[in-house]
């Protein structure tokens, strides 16, 4: 158990200095020290630290499903799909002006970073984006069955392209330092998906 807790430590704090700054200049030494661990403990859990990112973004995305798999699919509170959706995109929006403009989601953040040069980690993003496209494809479907979006809507198309929309949008916002981009975006999917009103 002492184990797990540690380990636990080790990547809560990564997450945290690699929101803040990339994959590659955060050295070993700073995440140590950040929670107070000696080297040995970090390679008693991580063989490399290619090996780390692998359990770092597998953390991050195992903790991200859930967390989306709860808010967006989930009835109750929120029987309507489409305003768990809004809800859900307003909640980032929230988090990124806590942040002062900078991007709170690891994948977003990691994403091109890391991909290029570490297939292993490649494979859990894109494990991750499966995962949540499954997630707002029941979503979609779920409005659709429900009348509170559009009824010609293609779950299987719509669900990457929000992702997308959504992903491309963040990184603006970051670049930017501006939510305006992500307003944009929840402007834009309400239109799509809702239906018109008489």
């Amino acid at each position: 158990m002492s184990e797990r807790t540690t380990k636990e430590r080790i990547l809560e704090a990564a997450e945290g200095l690699m929101l803040e700054k990339s994959f590659h200049s955060v050295g070993l030494s700073e995440i140590l020290s950040a929670v107070k661990v000696p080297k040995g403990s970090f390679y008693h859990h991580f063989e490399s630290k290619e090996q780390f990112g692998v359990e770092l973004l597998k953390h991050y995305v195992t903790g991200s499903t859930a967390y989306k798999r709860n808010l967006l699919l989930s009835q109750s509170p929120e029987p309507n799909p489409l305003q768990r959706l809004l809800t859900y995109f307003e909640s980032n929006v929230a988090k990124v002006l806590e942040n002062q403009g900078r991007c709170p989601c690891l994948v977003v953040k990691l994403s091109s970073e890391v991909s290029d040069f570490s297939e292993p980690m490649r494979d859990v993003l894109a494990q991750g984006a499966s995962e949540w496209t499954s997630i707002y494809h029941a979503l979609i479907q779920e409005g659709i069955e429900k009348g509170v979006m559009k009824p010609n809507l293609s779950p299987e198309l719509l669900a990457p392209l929000i992702i997308d929309l959504w992903t491309g949008a963040m990184h603006r916002a970051t670049v930017t330092r501006s939510v305006a981009p992500l307003r944009e975006a929840i402007i834009f999917v309400k239109a799509t998906l809702a239906p018109h009103m008489a």
